[in-house]
């Protein structure tokens, strides 16, 4: 099969595309036609070689998200038939190969049937996203209708779905942009209140939108500066859920609030195989909820399923200007 690969950390302009052997399912996993990809953060970050060597043996083959449909089943699998639609996020760490490539081996556990609404492009920019933003909301934060939620970076690719979960669990939500256009995209997804980051301190908006009493969750998708401020916009006893969280943080803020602080990284469950199925139900319900249009991807880009369009794609999310996910997909 063809793949698309890295031979060492650096730029985006060293990816490849080689011969390399299919891959034959093992008991519990399948093996996915892929038909598309998107990039995140975290595969930038492993291409660049900041998260490490994340375990990586080259050449590598990139990308945790995924969407196709099965080829093959190994033994054991029970959920899945050749020719379902799925989609995921296995896979571009630790030594497991991604996506980048004609085929990819996947736990079954972590797969989902792809929503039928959605094309492959689309199903591939929801995995990652929608997991970080699901352990976020619903299973550290417990939103409960009518509570003040705020989600930073709310045109972003964990954002936009941390927006439009909160609503479907009945938050009353804020979101932080930086341009009237973002603004009225955050809108269309559900905002009830617009914060424009730099004109606005936590303290100005805190007391505009909650009459001075905080948030009572405060889902911050950034790190640094972000996380300070969401200890200042966090009401009394209220609580904090980042994604980030490898920084220098003054927690002053939190120790005289008695907030409580979680951090949420979805990858563990591929590097430790700790928690796998409950990532494949996340998706499952993420797609009954996406089939009656109560979640939506926000796609900002899309190319050709090419090593020059895998370099252009992690290009334009380096680039801070995407809205929304980059997604990499093949022509039909």
């Amino acid at each position: 099969m063809k793949a698309i690969v890295m031979n060492q950390h650096g730029n985006s302009d060293l990816f490849v595309e080689i011969n390399t052997e299919n891959p034959v399912a093992r008991p519990s996993h399948v093996i996915i036609d892929v038909r598309a990809t998107s990039v995140n953060p975290v595969d930038t970050k492993i291409r660049r070689g900041s998260e490490g060597t994340a375990g990586l043996t080259f050449p590598a083959i990139l990308h945790i998200d995924v969407s196709g449909v099965v080829s093959s089943v190994g033994a054991g699998v029970t959920r899945f038939n050749v020719g379902d639609e799925v989609y995921g996020c296995f896979g571009g760490i630790v030594g497991i190969p991604g996506a980048l490539a004609d085929q990819m081996e996947a736990d079954a556990e972590m797969l989902a049937l792809k929503p039928k609404s959605l094309s492959f492009g689309e199903a591939a920019s929801l995995p990652l996203v929608a997991i970080t933003a699901w352990e976020a909301l619903i299973d550290r934060a417990s939103i409960k209708p009518n509570d003040n939620v705020l989600v930073h970076g709310g045109t972003g690719g964990v954002g936009h779905i941390g927006i439009q979960l909160a609503k479907v669990l009945g938050a009353r939500v804020s979101t932080t942009v930086s341009t009237p256009e973002k603004a009225e995209i955050a809108r269309q997804l559900g905002a009830d209140e617009i914060i424009f980051y730099n004109s606005e301190t936590p303290q100005e908006y805190s007391q505009r939108i909650t009459e001075g009493k905080g948030f009572d969750t405060v889902f911050d998708t950034l790190g640094g500066e972000v996380l300070q401020n969401s200890l200042k916009a966090a009401k009394l006893k209220g609580h904090v859920v980042s994604i980030i969280g490898y920084d220098s943080y003054d927690l002053t803020e939190m120790h005289f609030k008695a907030l409580r602080l979680d951090f949420v990284f979805m990858a563990i469950s591929i590097i430790h195989n700790e928690g796998r199925k409950h990532h494949g139900e996340i998706l499952q319900r993420l797609a009954a909820l996406v089939d009656r249009g109560l979640v939506k991807p926000l796609i900002d880009e899309r190319h050709d399923f090419t090593a020059a369009g895998v370099s252009a794609a992690h290009d334009r999310l380096e680039s801070g200007r995407a809205i929304g996910k980059v997604v990499i997909e093949r022509q039909a």
